[in-house]
């Protein structure tokens, strides 16, 4: 049987921006030249797409590390570079994508074709052309690529089924999905011999069909983890209807209604939603001698918990072993799921989709443009989003853009909150892996 991957982590680092070029005319019949040099293309994006065809984030169990494609170089003759091909990493309808470090939703994937910008690439650094000006006309200067964004994030999968099967273990579910369904799940006489849900169609008449989940088996403490606890839990929230198939014969020693009541307790507890879910009771094992007894019991049970008047579940008699009673369960399923609209996991404002139809991070640039910190006695270390990023950008072959990255320090500041910090002449200061000496 495959392996169910429920989440999976990844790391994401989109394609650096091409480098600008630094060129010159040198035609015979052009005197005066000029700058010439076009700017590098931008760095590959790298996209989640929904593909219908998956159902489950296997492929990223061994292919954690993903990385975006580098734009191309700028070239002489004014000539940008080629743009780089963006990627498409395809995840399974119902994958929803958070920031692995803050736990924020980034999006909730659930419509075949839907994608996702998970990591932008860096835009081309220009070249020498652009930084003519009339005191300089022939600029010998440019800028490399920006970084492409490196993002790290957490991918859950929860199974997109219409009805989820819930109870305790061995109380029949599998064995009630492969009789209903096209499912053929493993089957043994011991508890949580579901490992991973297993989904099956099932069609109820011409033209009238719904998808099940077999949910593993819940026990008391589920919602803290107990058992196969939330790792399953998660599952259910997408389902539109619940069957909660109850073991009437009682054959464990186990009380029915005991079962049913920590049952719901468990899905309030995981989530109060959950219980807003439409749920028919399905009384299994029918077929077993003191199941009657037991069902009468339950019954009156309910009663004196809920009140007779009370809005109380659906109870359908079955046997998954004989096949009995189970079109009446099937007919007042698909009943329950045509009325039943779906439950959505965010509201729908939550994600602002932008006019290229995709979601994106913010701009990373917003972010404090630079910090300052003493390593020792005599060396500062400054860094900052904003900071690295023109540092990255900067060409330190030429003359011109070292000057040019000395002037964007001191509009930030830099030199004056160094001042401020107590750096003097020949203190040395470090930018990612670049040293420099103070000047005061």
């Amino acid at each position: 049987m495959a392996l169910f991957l429920d989440t999976a982590k990844i790391e994401l680092r989109a394609g650096k921006g091409g480098d600008g070029a630094v060129s010159f005319r040198h035609e015979k019949f052009v005197p005066d030249g000029g700058p010439w040099g076009g700017d590098g293309g931008r760095g590959g994006d790298i996209f989640l797409i929904v593909d219908e065809g998956l159902n489950t984030l296997m492929d990223f169990r061994y292919h954690r590390i993903w990385k975006g494609n580098a734009g191309e170089k700028g070239m002489t003759k004014g000539m940008h570079g080629h743009g780089a091909e963006d990627i498409y990493l395809n995840v399974p309808e119902g994958t929803t994508v958070k920031d692995a470090e803050t736990g924020e939703v980034l999006a909730d994937l659930r419509e075949n074709g839907e994608t996702f910008l998970a990591a932008k690439g860096g835009r081309g650094g220009r070249g020498n052309m652009r930084f003519a000006t009339h005191n300089n006309p022939a600029p010998e200067v440019a800028e490399n690529g920006e970084p492409g964004q490196e993002h790290t994030l957490m991918l859950e999968l929860r199974v997109l089924a219409d009805v989820g099967l819930v109870g305790f273990p061995s109380v029949g579910k599998s064995t009630l999905l492969s009789v209903i369904s096209n499912a053929r799940p493993k089957i043994g006489a011991y508890h949580f011999t579901t490992l991973v849900p297993n989904i099956g169609m099932v069609h109820v008449g011409y033209g009238s069909s719904f998808v099940v989940a077999d949910m593993p088996g819940l026990i008391e403490g589920a919602h803290q983890g107990a058992g196969l606890g939330i790792e399953f839990l998660r599952h259910i929230e997408r389902t539109r209807v619940l069957l909660h198939v109850i073991d009437m014969s009682a054959i464990d020693g186990r009380d029915p209604f005991e079962d049913y009541l920590t049952i719901n307790s468990e899905l309030e507890s995981y989530d109060l939603r959950l219980l807003e879910r439409p749920q028919i009771i399905v009384a299994n094992k029918m077929d077993m001698p003191q199941s009657v007894e037991n069902l009468k019991e339950f019954k009156k049970k309910l009663i004196n918990k809920f009140g007779e008047f009370a809005d109380l579940p659906q109870i359908i008699e079955i046997s998954a072993l004989t096949k009995d009673g189970l079109s009446g369960l099937l007919e007042a399923t698909a009943d329950l799921v045509k009325h039943t609209g779906e439950f959505k996991l965010y509201e729908d404002d939550q994600f602002a989709e932008s006019d290229e139809a995709y979601y994106g991070f913010e701009d990373e640039v917003g972010k404090l443009e630079f910090s300052v910190y003493r390593e020792d006695v005599s060396t500062w270390v400054l860094g900052g989003v904003k900071l690295e990023r023109l540092f990255k950008m900067t060409n330190f072959d030429h003359d011109e853009s070292v000057m040019k990255f000395s002037r964007q320090l001191r509009s930030m500041g830099v030199d004056e909150e160094l001042r401020r910090r107590g750096a003097k002449d020949g203190d040395i200061v470090r930018i990612v892996k670049f040293e420099f000496e103070f000047v005061d």
